[in-house]
């Protein structure tokens, strides 16, 4: 009985210890390379504005990270084609002044053409600031 339990132990041990991978590298090829994304860094303009804008792999989504900026009577949140704001898609209302949050971008969005992220008060048509986004 004794020799059976010890075998038993041994077997346990052993299995227990037995890795299922290889401790090899992985293969990666230029397939395996991730996505790049676009991101950029706020720049303050009419008023206080920071924080770091980025679009996941997919492109279906902007975050912001470490956002800030001063309250207004309408803000709202762009892409825009330049500083101007003259060809703009909305992102809606400006979801908070001062945290992290999503977007939901429209599908097919062209980031090289509405690269700047900006945080726009509709009722007086100014530009608090701006991120332009770069391909990372």
């Amino acid at each position: 009985m004794k020799t059976y339990f010890l075998l038993f132990l041994s077997v346990i041990c052993f299995t227990a210890c037995s890795s299922d991978n290889d401790d090899s590298p992985m293969d990666t090829t230029d397939d395996d390379v991730m996505e790049s994304t676009y991101s950029g860094t706020f720049v303050s303009v009419a008023h206080p504005t920071e924080g770091t804008a980025f679009v996941n792999e997919d492109k279906t989504t902007l975050k912001l990270s470490n956002f800030k900026s001063d309250d207004g009577p309408l803000l709202e949140l762009y892409l825009t084609t330049d500083e101007t704001a003259k060809e703009f898609i909305t992102l809606g209302g400006l979801k908070g002044l001062d945290g992290n949050y999503e977007y939901t971008l429209p599908e097919n969005v062209d980031l090289s053409i509405y690269k700047y992220v900006m945080v726009w008060c509709v009722d007086f048509d100014v530009n608090f600031g701006h991120a332009i986004l770069k391909m990372d």
